[in-house]
């Protein structure tokens, strides 16, 4: 798997704990289905390619501010809730916000 698939799943299954918890929805929403196809297509056209850093980290700004807003309240509310739902995912998330 590269590392924009599991950065790719890795916002799917935060906007699923944010949708699910946060919103209270078994399945995603139609507005949490439009942010998860937004945050799939940015992460796809990600000019570093294989050598990006977090989102958060980089200098280059792909999303739109309302859509930026919207994936902070999602990361806000479920990163946390990572550690509990996806525990490998958030592990491998912090080693690598740590060497980048």
């Amino acid at each position: 798997m590269t590392r924009i698939e599991r950065e790719q799943l890795t916002v799917e299954q935060m906007i699923r704990i944010y949708c699910r918890h946060k919103e209270g929805n078994r399945d995603l929403c139609p507005d949490c289905k439009v942010l998860l196809e937004y945050a799939r297509i940015r992460l796809s056209k990600c000019p570093f390619g294989e050598n990006k850093t977090s989102c958060r980290k980089c200098t280059v700004h792909c999303y739109r501010p309302e859509m930026k807003e919207r994936i902070r309240a999602v990361m806000r509310y479920a990163g946390p809730r990572m550690i509990i739902y996806h525990p490998i995912a958030a592990i491998r998330h912090l080693i690598t916000e740590i060497r980048r």
